[in-house]
């Protein structure tokens, strides 16, 4: 069984920093695409940013470019999001994802097969 646990998650102000973290277990996380997505109070879920299985290849939406980052340790079978300069735009749940035997999964949520239970990220003004 696949499984996908983030953390990380808080309560910061505008302009601060985050780092979270998504453990992945139940299956061989080198071969797994990954991906950060997230959901604000009635809005739809949104991509945030992805990265291949080896880690060379990443993209990151408009809204978080420059200011995010994602990275994965293989070794650690773990995916990160470096979140710098917060907005209180920002304030979601983040969701991490998976896909599996495909090198890279982009920004399609249906894209993905596998997801996290979410963390959520307030950002106060």
């Amino acid at each position: 069984q696949v499984q996908l646990v983030e953390s990380g998650g808080g309560l910061v102000q505008a302009g601060d920093s985050l780092r979270l973290s998504c453990a992945v277990s139940g299956r061989t996380f080198s071969s797994t695409a990954m991906g950060w997505f997230r959901q604000a109070p009635g809005k739809e879920r949104e991509f945030v940013a992805a990265i291949n299985w080896g880690g060379a290849l990443t993209s990151h939406a408009d809204p978080v470019k420059g200011r995010f980052a994602i990275s994965r340790d293989n070794a650690k079978n773990t995916v990160y999001l470096e979140m710098n300069r917060l907005k209180p735009e920002d304030t979601a749940i983040y969701y991490c994802a998976g896909k599996g035997d495909r090198p890279y999964a982009g920004s399609r949520s249906e894209s993905y097969d596998y997801w996290g239970q979410g963390t959520q990220v307030t950002v106060s003004s």
